[in-house]
């Protein structure tokens, strides 16, 4: 099997059975602040787009490139779809012209023209853009998974359908927090370390549960080419920074005992057989080396050539003023009143600060969105007029995967972080929302339970649902999740990491 890496999560794979596309990101998004890191615009993508099978993993602009996939891949190719509980991966397709679609059952090998497929959805509205997954594929000879952005939980089915000679490997989250909120520097850096930590180890233990030949680490991180954004770039390799890049985790692997990582990038190919793989670049050496060891002039350089595309994208951004409080009301009124889990878990008023100009209210107690009086907002987010108007002009129904992801807003809290509010800016669509809720309604109320030290504790995670009695750390009375780094105090069954969540523990009496 030949594979070539087309940059961040992008991969086109030459089988015995024919060709396939994975996530061909190439184009600005997130309001022009993610770009592709190294710099992939240079690639051949008629020919990429040339194919037999087309898997995308969800709908993030980063792995749905709406201008490629329009432009450059064949309309002719089947499109295997992830098992999800909505169909708006298949509909925004169909929109752009795919017609042929094979739905991949959750946990269920299938045969397609002789490939052996395996697709393995996550499905909390929180996941992606209310779904993400994973890619596990056979030839015959070659077997690969396709991790892209999934954080897996549980390993299982994916385990069954191995060995595995790649593993693209996840390993760059996509972070707004700490950076965008209004705390101080040394805050910040120090969340920033805990975060990037927290992500480092959780690849290494994807690495050591996958067990496969060779690790490719991959789907990450963007880099910020807009002057304001340039900042977030791990420029120096600094242990606060949460977007490391793949030589960072390459020597993280290293100092953990892991020496078959290997580095790609954009135009690499693998070419895989059972007995082992060859690794070509498209340049020598030195030129794959310069984005990792010079990269303060490398991104400078790239920078200046993307600078029309950024502007381009600012003038696209509505400048005449609308009524944004009437808008709101519209769209978002009759969502809270069909969200009532999520509504009731939030609780209270949300303040969007639109501009320097006008404030506003989203108030999840009485279901209504208004001007704000002055009252305490535990949340509050300030939008620049020109993002805020295109979000309603768009009817963008992810604000997570535009606003949010670009960087470009601030906000503060007050108290722990409340996942409810994220999740209802996932899902500003009466489908998505209405999903989302009863995800949560029944998730509630089923489970199971396991014993670690001397308590019985829930064995799925109330955040992300990660098995906690492989992922669960107990120290003392408190239970550390490391999927994602979310504490819970046992005792009094209170989440040290969010007000949205509890967890109901029993302690147990020693023999």
């Amino acid at each position: 099997m030949e594979i070539t890496v087309l940059g961040h999560a992008g991969l086109h794979l030459r089988t015995r059975y024919g060709t396939v596309l994975c996530d061909p990101w190439t184009n600005p998004t997130f309001f022009a602040s993610w770009f592709p890191f190294p710099d992939n615009s240079w690639l051949d993508w008629d020919h990429y787009g040339d194919v037999d099978v087309l898997y995308l993993s969800h709908l993030h602009r980063d792995h749905f490139d709406v201008k490629n996939l329009s432009e450059h891949v064949s309309k002719s190719a089947t499109v295997l779809l992830p098992d999800y509980p909505t169909d708006d991966l298949q509909q925004e397709l169909e929109y752009l012209g795919f017609r042929s679609f094979r739905r991949v059952p959750k946990g269920l090998p299938i045969e397609h023209e002789g490939l052996r497929i395996l697709i393995e959805p996550l499905i909390a509205p929180n996941d992606g853009a209310v779904g993400d997954s994973a890619l596990a594929l056979s030839d015959g000879d070659v077997c690969v998974l396709n991790q892209n952005d999934a954080k897996l939980t549980d390993f299982t089915e994916v385990c069954e359908f191995g060995p595995y000679d790649v593993h693209f490997l996840q390993f760059s989250g996509a972070n707004w927090w700490p950076w965008v909120y209004t705390l101080p520097d040394n805050a910040k850096r120090a969340f920033g370390a805990a975060k990037r930590s927290n992500g480092l180890s959780r690849a290494l233990r994807f690495v050591e549960a996958v067990g496969a030949r060779r690790v490719v680490p991959f789907a990450g991180p963007p880099c910020f080419l807009d002057e304001d954004l340039l900042q977030y770039n791990d420029l120096h390799n600094s242990d606060w920074n949460t977007f490391p890049d793949q030589a960072v985790v390459l020597d993280y692997l290293r100092d953990h005992g892991v020496h078959h990582g290997l580095l790609a990038v954009p135009g690499t190919t693998i070419d895989v057989t059972r007995r082992g793989c060859t690794v070509v670049h498209p340049t020598p050496e030195a030129e794959i080396l310069r984005p990792f060891t010079d990269k303060t002039r490398y991104l400078r350089e790239y920078a200046h050539r993307e600078r029309p595309r950024i502007v381009a994208e600012r003038a696209d951004w509505p400048a005449e003023r609308m009524d944004v409080l009437s808008e709101l009301k519209s769209w978002f009124e009759p969502l809270m009143a069909s969200a009532d889990y999520i509504a009731t878990g939030i609780g209270g008023p949300v303040q969007i600060k639109v501009g320097d100009d006008e404030s506003l209210v989203i108030d999840f107690g009485s279901r209504d969105v208004r001007r704000h009086d002055g009252e305490k907002c535990r949340y509050v987010f300030s939008i620049d007029r020109p993002i805020l108007q295109k979000l309603i002009r768009d009817r963008e129904v992810d604000w997570i995967n535009s606003l949010f992801l670009s960087m470009r807003f601030t906000a503060s809290r007050i108290g722990p972080f409340n996942e409810f509010v994220y999740t209802f800016f996932t899902c500003l669509s009466k489908e998505r929302m209405e999903y989302a809720d009863r995800y949560y309604a029944e998730e509630e109320a089923s489970g199971g339970d396991f014993q670690i030290g001397q308590w019985r504790v829930p064995t799925r995670c109330p955040h992300r649902k990660a098995d906690l009695s492989q992922f669960g750390e107990l120290d003392g009375e408190i239970l550390t999740c490391q999927m994602h780094g979310w504490q819970f105090n046992l005792a009094t069954g209170r989440c040290l990491t969010s007000a949205a969540h509890k967890i109901n523990a029993v302690p147990v009496e020693p023999n």
